[in-house]
């Protein structure tokens, strides 16, 4: 089944070599597959990831390629076995865009954690481009009442810090902190404010504590100042690291009450270095986990449709591609960046 929106070839910005400009590429993408559909892209937020792919700081980005993986879009083509989704209806596609669908891990649900997930920029083209196809199973739709302009970062960075509430149960009586305030944490501490928790968040410098207030922060610690992380020692269920530094572990740890947890979705540059006595006598937890199952996914868009939780972020006109990255490798980010692709 499809509309009469057929394109032969797709059209994007790529990246042809490391922190080179993106250029214009038209590629032919293939006959639609059964159970995939093709969405028109609308808007793309620009991820640290897709930075990272474009430099190829993980070494696993294979020129010349597309990035771009948090899309919202519509439905113009769907494949013949296709189910649950309508041609015209506007869904989000985000760091993966397939899986196996077989496995253990897909049927449990757990579809991010398949090993034969399809990344949607590695290895493949992705959302800096007029359309993108992706598994049915993998094209969330978007429930009424949110902003398509303002949704895509929802589907990558959202994804990233709301799937650990849902995996670890996170109760509303629990008292959390994020670290980092950034396109991840600004979001992490929306999501805990609504969901009741007690919220702390620390960051480098007391400058950004009535910006953290104003995201959903009860409280504001510097993670460098000794004396301030002494002084909430043991109160926390659980902390969510979103930062990509190197910071003092063992400090953090320390404000971990018994069963407590740390856990990783900031990619940290170097080793953690954690002793085992730092976590057995209090049988403390260190973690990490990627984006979220399409179907937390789904929670996570009814829960911001609930609540009105969107992400906070600056747009720029898809053909101003290049000057939207250079802005955001500025560290000048407020606090994702979206590309429109009417523009």
């Amino acid at each position: 089944m499809s509309s009469s929106a057929e394109l032969a070839t797709f059209t994007g910005w790529a990246a042809t070599a490391p922190k080179a400009p993106l250029e214009r590429l038209s590629y032919d993408p293939g006959p639609l597959g059964a159970e995939e559909v093709e969405v028109a892209v609308e808007y793309c937020g620009i991820c640290h990831s897709d930075q990272s792919m474009i430099d190829n700081e993980w070494g696993n980005a294979r020129y010349p390629f597309i990035p771009g993986h948090e899309v919202v879009g519509r439905i113009v083509r769907l494949g013949e076995q296709v189910r649950g989704l309508e041609l015209g209806q506007r869904v989000g596609i985000g760091w993966y865009k397939g899986s196996c669908m077989h496995c253990g891990s897909c049927m449990e649900g757990s579809h991010q954690l398949c090993r034969s997930v399809k990344p949607t920029i590695v290895g493949s083209h992705g959302g800096f481009a007029d359309r993108l196809r992706a598994h049915w199973a993998w094209a969330v739709p978007l429930p009424a009442g949110l902003d398509p302009a303002l949704v895509g970062p929802l589907f990558c960075a959202g994804s990233t810090v709301f799937s650990p509430l849902l995996e670890f149960d996170i109760k509303p009586t629990d008292r959390v902190g994020v670290v980092g305030i950034g396109g991840l944490g600004h979001l992490a501490l929306r999501f805990l404010n609504a969901w009741g928790c007690e919220v702390t968040a620390f960051t480098s410098s007391l400058n950004k504590q009535d910006e953290a207030k104003r995201l959903g922060a009860h409280k504001v610690a510097t993670s460098t100042d000794s004396a301030a992380m002494k002084a909430i020692a043991g109160s926390l269920d659980f902390l969510l690291v979103t930062a990509s530094a190197d910071l003092d572990w063992i400090a953090l740890l320390g404000t971990l009450r018994g069963k407590g947890r740390l856990h990783f979705v900031g990619i940290v540059p170097s080793a953690i270095p954690v002793h085992v006595f730092n976590l057995i006598p209090q049988q403390k937890s260190l973690s990490g986990s990627p984006v979220g199952s399409p179907s937390s996914m789904a929670s996570m868009l009814e829960f911001c449709a609930r609540h009105q939780i969107l992400p906070q972020v600056e747009h720029f006109p898809m053909s101003q591609v290049n000057a939207a990255i250079d802005h955001l490798r500025s560290g000048k980010a407020r606090y994702r960046v979206v590309l429109d692709a009417s523009r």
